[in-house]
């Protein structure tokens, strides 16, 4: 049987909140290593022996973050799903279950949030060959991690009988939520396993299980794959049968029902990098305990976790704390609440805050563009556009632009005409004129662009054309 590895990318990650945020959440960061956690997860299953290229299931607004992380680690996925809204793991896994095994009867289907840290390959090669055994025989598995400790963050999973044909392999006997830390203790002296939120299992049996106990939430994906439509390298799930889609985890739906549930010891290092606190407790440490990336200096500090993205961060006489700058927001917070950011974020919001949404640095498949100053009727930014890249042939009703070129080349479209630019060049577009920024050189093109007008939304955008097929 074929195994098929399916990400799943559509977390937001508010907890890790101003690094993470809705248009760059934390799976697309490089958090724990020198690449993105989504980059490391792909890798790790591309790494599998016998494993197919991966299923990718993202958001729209997420797609060419995703292929271009892909693109850079070498890797090119067989099917890249996606979803118009968020409907929880079920829906997402149903979705890639249906295609594939319209495909391959017999594809095997090991499911994988895109957000997960595994430091021990082989371990995790020798559990993910274990699953593997007991799904070819119909079961629908899970990964149990040995806990390492009476961590109250997770849920559980108790063991039932063993399974006579896998070395630690159980059936299960139930999952229970996150408990208190006396709870915790009293699970893990009865052998039970953190439920780490990865599956294997073939795509016929979890589909054959999601109709029985979920008909629901497998009509409305059946007709929502039925629908679906190409989008460049992409497939869209139909949007309003998707939409329509009850909202649910596969835990809740299928795997807590089914009577074909095991559970395989995962004797890894795992952790799902769920808070502050997590990293704190993945990154190295110094005598004091303290864990900082950046320029930061402490100074009678202990058991600190301490990030500066864009300037100098000094702490003098603090402990346990979180601190997290980043160029437009800093985060202070106890180790103890570090569960609670999401209510700020929640905050922010109910404001209509852009800080809950995006960093200065926003980016689109051209490249990115970063705001560097903004007043009542002017918007400064400076854009970045990759060899070969071009904005959308669009127009403006209510701003007018200047464009400087800082580096590199560009070609310039400006109603009828189109002119070369270089560096120390410029140009003016006038309101409600059709125009289009592209990048003609060898090199990334920088562009200052000044905005002025009585509005500045991204919303004000018209296309004509466009290289990415957005509306």
């Amino acid at each position: 049987m074929a195994l098929y590895p399916v990400i799943l990318c559509g977390g937001s990650g508010t907890r890790l909140w101003p690094l993470s945020r809705t248009l760059l959440p934390k799976q697309f960061l490089s958090l724990a290593s020198t690449r993105s956690m989504f980059q490391d997860t792909a890798a790790r299953l591309a790494a599998l022996p016998e494993a197919k290229a991966p299923v990718v299931v993202s958001h729209m607004e997420h797609r060419f973050l995703a292929r271009e992380q892909l693109r850079e680690a070498g890797l090119e996925p067989s099917l890249h799903l996606l979803e118009p809204v968020g409907r929880n793991t079920a829906p997402a896994i149903a979705a890639a279950a249906l295609c594939l095994s319209r495909k391959d009867p017999e594809a095997m289907l090991l499911v994988a949030p895109s957000d997960h840290v595994i430091r021990e390959p082989k371990a995790f090669a020798d559990a993910v060959q274990r699953a593997a055994t007991l799904a070819a025989r119909g079961r629908l598995v899970t990964f149990g991690v040995v806990p390492t400790h009476p961590a109250t963050g997770y849920g559980y999973i108790l063991p039932g009988e063993a399974e006579s044909a896998v070395s630690e392999a159980f059936a299960i006997d139930s999952f229970v939520e996150k408990p208190v830390e006396a709870k915790a203790r009293e699970y893990m002296a009865h052998g039970a396993y953190w439920n780490s939120g990865m599956f294997l299992f073939r795509a016929s049996r979890y589909l054959e299980e999601l109709r029985r106990f979920r008909p629901d939430i497998a009509q409305a994906v059946n007709l929502a794959v039925d629908e679906a439509a190409p989008d460049l390298d992409f497939v869209r799930l139909d949007p309003q049968a998707f939409s329509g889609c009850p909202s649910q985890s596969v835990d809740y739906a299928v795997m807590e029902r089914t009577e074909d549930a095991a559970v395989v010891a995962a004797r890894f290092e795992w952790n799902d990098v769920g808070s502050w606190r997590s990293l704190w407790t993945l990154g190295e440490k110094d005598a004091a305990g303290n864990s900082q990336l950046g320029d930061v200096i402490l100074e009678d500090a202990s058991g600190c976790y301490v990030r500066a993205e864009s300037r100098l961060v000094a702490a003098l006489g603090v402990e346990n704390l979180v601190i997290v700058e980043t160029g437009d927001a800093v985060l202070v917070a106890h180790k103890d609440k570090a569960e609670d950011v999401k209510g700020v974020v929640e905050q922010l919001k109910a404001r209509d805050r852009p800080e809950q949404a995006s960093h200065d640095r926003v980016y689109r498949p051209w490249g990115y563009y970063e705001s560097i100053d903004a007043g009542a009727a002017y918007q400064v930014k400076r854009l970045m556009l990759k060899k070969g890249a071009r904005i959308s042939l669009q127009r403006h009703r209510r701003r007018a632009e200047h464009w400087v070129v800082v580096a590199g080349k560009a070609r310039v479209t400006r109603g009828d005409e189109q002119v070369v630019l270089g560096p120390n060049q410029s140009t003016f577009i006038p309101l409600g004129t059709i125009h289009r920024l592209e990048n003609v050189g060898e090199e990334p093109l920088f562009v200052v662009e000044v905005q002025s007008g009585d509005y500045l939304g991204e919303d004000d955008i018209e296309r004509f054309d466009d290289d990415y097929k957005r509306a």
